[in-house]
Parts: C-alpha cells; structure tokens; sequence
C-alpha cells in the first residue's frame, strides 16, 4: 500500500478509509463486478468528507482495484487476496484480520474469541470463511466461536447521541448489532444443519462500553486495535434521512495490533498476550449474560 502515500494522500484520514475500503474488499463486504456504496454513504459511514472519499476513490481505481465512471458509481474490478500463511509476518506490529483468520480456518480446529461494538467485522469475515467451507476450499472439523458484546440494558458512553435525552444513535446501535448477531448465527446454524462442521456460536453481553476490538484465534494469535471516539452527524435510515450530532468511533479501518502467545514466558508480546485472554476470560465468566437467539 506504499503508492498510497503520493500525491493524492491526504493524511491520517485519507489512509483511515483506504485501509477500511481495502478490508471491505478483502472480506467479501464487496464483490468483483458489484458497486461501492455512493459516496455519500460512503463519507457518513467513516465520518470523514465527501472530497476525501472521493480522492481514496481516485486512489483505488489507480491501482486497479476499481473502476468510477461519473454518474455510474464505482464498480469493482478485483479484491485483494490475503498473503500465505508462510507469506504473512510473525512480529508484533499493525496488521490485517484477513490473512489470519484465513489462516485459523486452515486448522482442523478453530476457535474464535471475539470482542467488539457491533461484530460488523466479525460477521463479514465469518461469512467469507463460510464460503470458503462451502466450496471444499477448506474443511475444519470443528468450529467454536465465542462472542462479547456490549448489553443492551444500559446507556453506552458511545455511540450516542450529543442530546442526552435522544436515544435514536443508541437505538441504530442496538438494531445494527442485532442484526449481525443473527446473520452470525443464521451461518453457524446452516453450517451444523449440513453435518459439515462441529460449529458453536455463544453470545454474551456485558455491561461494558468497549474501548478496543479484540480478536483471539486458535489461543495463540491477537488482534487488538483501539476504538478512537469522534463526534460527527450520522444520517438515520428514515425517510427524511434525520441527521443527528452524535458521538461515534472509527471502527472499520482503524489500526489493529499483532500479538502471539510466544515460548518465552516472559516476553513482552506473550505477557500482553496473556494479560488480554485474562481479561476476556474474567468478563466473559463474571459479567458476560449469555443471549438466547432472536
């Protein structure tokens, strides 16, 4: 991703989004031949101006990941495909869920733990990975997945609205996290009822508003990335598409940091390590409430 610092960069921002676009791509959010969202959502969805999509946008279709024509939107050319496992790096450092994951799903058992917001990026990479097991590309024969999430029985610090008494950010919130729970489970579920894999989905909210986005894999790799607050307008899906002052976090396309539980005991990266799968541990056995599917 080196080219996208020339001219066209337009700095922390402009990289922000090209990175989330990139994963959207990368995670089957997008497909070869299928258009982006306008530009418009595209902007409200990331918090950021619309000239800013609109340079990232430049940005791509130079290096042939997609094609804009004025007034036809932004098609799709090709997606990344993630690194071999051999190909990906082993140190500690900013990387990419995709190459990952494809790689724990290559394991005859996997497991998934699972921290976050909405589990927006779970799902899409889950439902990749499905896919994946679906054209015999892989085949694991058991699949464990345990997912953490905010409850829904109290008032986040955010997203939220900056009116105090306005509960419409909190309530997209609600709704959009449910609807990724359910499509996560709607995939277990058809993926157990075929016989092709052991799968188990288990949900449980905590009384937490999450400050990171936490992923285990296999018990011996991390991914954790800081949630960074912002205060931006976020359109309603309404008929008057209502905009309202909130106070968010970029998620998608925030930097996530590589961690694996290493042979030195002692070591840095294997002493965060363990100190995040604690953590999890500890809420998830004394806080977590486990969430019967809707």
């Amino acid at each position: 991703m080196t080219e996208s610092r020339g001219s066209e960069s337009g700095g922390r921002e402009f990289a922000r989004v090209e990175t989330a676009l990139l994963e959207q791509l990368s995670n089957g959010t997008y497909h070869p031949g299928g258009l982006l969202r306008p530009q418009r959502e595209l902007a409200a969805e990331f918090g950021v101006s619309r000239d800013t999509v609109q340079r990232v946008l430049r940005q791509l279709a130079r290096q042939g990941w997609i094609e804009a024509r004025q007034g036809s939107g932004s098609r799709v050319l090709k997606v990344p495909v993630g690194p071999s496992v051999e190909g990906r790096s082993t140190r500690p450092g900013r990387a990419s869920l995709r190459p990952l994951i494809d790689a724990a799903f290559e394991q005859p058992t996997v497991s998934l733990d699972v921290f976050s917001l909405t589990s927006e990026t779970f799902y899409s990479h889950l439902n990749v990975q499905i896919g994946r097991i679906n054209e015999r590309e892989i085949v694991p024969e058991r699949l464990t997945v345990r997912l953490m999430l905010p409850s829904e029985d109290q008032t986040l610090a955010y997203p939220r609205a900056v009116a105090a008494d306005d509960p419409r950010i909190w309530e997209r919130w609600r709704d959009m996290a449910r609807r990724h729970c359910n499509q996560s489970r709607a995939l277990i579920g058809d993926l157990r009822a075929k016989g092709k894999v052991d799968a188990a989905l288990t949900i449980r909210r905590v009384p937490l508003t999450p400050q990171f986005k936490l992923y285990v894999l296999n018990d011996t790799e991390m991914l954790h990335g800081p949630y960074e607050v912002i205060r931006r307008t976020i359109a309603l899906e309404d008929d008057a598409r209502t905009e309202i002052e909130a106070l968010d976090v970029l998620g998608l396309g925030s930097p996530l940091s590589y961690h694996r539980r290493e042979d030195e005991a002692d070591s840095h990266d294997t002493t965060f390590f363990a100190g995040q799968q604690g953590w999890f541990e500890s809420c998830w056995e004394e806080l977590g409430v486990e969430e019967v599917g809707a």
